[in-house]
């Protein structure tokens, strides 16, 4: 017995075996997608990679390793761990709740999971103290996180309570089959009063911490459709419809089309046109079909106060 096969038999979880039979020569990590619908290929991967996956009885050596017929799979799940993160009392604005699914209107400020210099006040956090059960599927500093805001990017935010939901709720954003919609008070008028923006976003090659629309090979896909809700005299305010869901999307593209978001510092004039301590980017519906129910469900976070008092302060365009 190799020291490999006998760490697999020390480590805890749940084994489930699965005999191949009729199948052509496939991918692991596909044959598993296959077979295991309520787990992402990603976290496949991840099993693979933490050695709880056995072919007849050798761990695999890596995702790609090709499998046939009549072998047997061996797959260790873990178990669900406590999270070690300390919850923090924090007020949550939630606007939808049940035993599997949380929907809170995030603030701007607050971001969402631990990283490098935000180690504490994060809805992670907060969710955690509201939420006591909680686990730590997701990550150990992510637990429950679906999808994300940026820090400055206020409204709906997701929040997963078991695995299974997580995926099936990060699944619908891979996949494209949630709808998203975000009120933006861009600088400007955009070139046409509807549009959309297909340009594809890769890491900025000089300044790593931005994203920057890129040459196809060095950026992914990226579409945004965007609707005028109000013309004002130096503004306009849009409805943004991400099709695609790349980090900074919204922004980058609207300072693609030369009318950056107001006081995004990032993408925008380094001093903002408007009295404002943060971006005006709101995520404000979002349409998605919870775990357990058969329909899509439409959820609304209404305009921040400051952000609806400085639309008031604007002259209006005169046509």
């Amino acid at each position: 017995m190799t020291k490999e096969t006998e760490d697999f038999k020390d480590l805890t979880g749940i084994r489930k075996t699965i005999k191949t039979q009729d199948i052509d020569q496939i991918r692991l990590d596909l044959f598993l997608v296959q077979k295991l619908p309520d787990y992402s290929r990603s976290r496949i991967q991840q099993f693979i990679q933490e050695k709880r996956v056995m072919i007849d009885g050798i761990p695999a050596v890596k995702s790609g390793q090709i499998i046939s017929s009549n072998q047997t799979i061996q797959v260790l799940f873990p178990e669900d761990k406590e999270v070690a993160l300390i919850p923090e009392s924090i007020p949550l604005d939630i606007i939808y709740e049940d035993d599997r699914t949380i929907i809170i209107n995030k603030p701007a400020g607050m971001v969402v999971h631990p990283s490098i210099g935000h180690e504490a006040g994060t809805l992670v956090h907060a969710v955690l103290a509201h939420c006591d059960d909680l686990k730590s599927f997701g990550g150990e500093i992510r637990p429950g996180v679906v999808h994300r805001l940026d820090r400055d990017t206020s409204g709906i935010i997701v929040m997963a309570k078991d695995e299974k939901a997580h995926i099936y709720l990060q699944k619908q954003f891979k996949d494209r089959q949630t709808i998203k919609r975000y009120l933006a008070l861009v600088d400007g008028k955009p070139p046409t009063p509807t549009g959309r923006i297909d340009a594809p976003i890769g890491r900025d090659p000089i300044h790593r911490q931005k994203m920057a629309v890129l040459p196809n090979g060095k950026s992914r896909d990226a579409v945004t459709e965007y609707f005028t809700k109000e013309s004002y005299l130096k503004h306009t305010l849009i409805e943004a419809h991400p099709l695609t869901g790349r980090t900074h999307q919204i922004r980058v593209h609207a300072a693609f089309i030369k009318c950056p978001i107001v006081g995004d510092v990032l993408y925008g004039y380094h001093k903002s046109s408007l009295e404002i301590n943060r971006h005006f980017l709101h995520a404000y519906q979002l349409t998605i079909t919870l775990p357990g129910k058969k329909e899509p469900q439409t959820f609304e976070a209404p305009l921040p106060q400051e952000l609806a008092d400085l639309l008031l302060t604007l002259p209006k365009r005169v046509i």
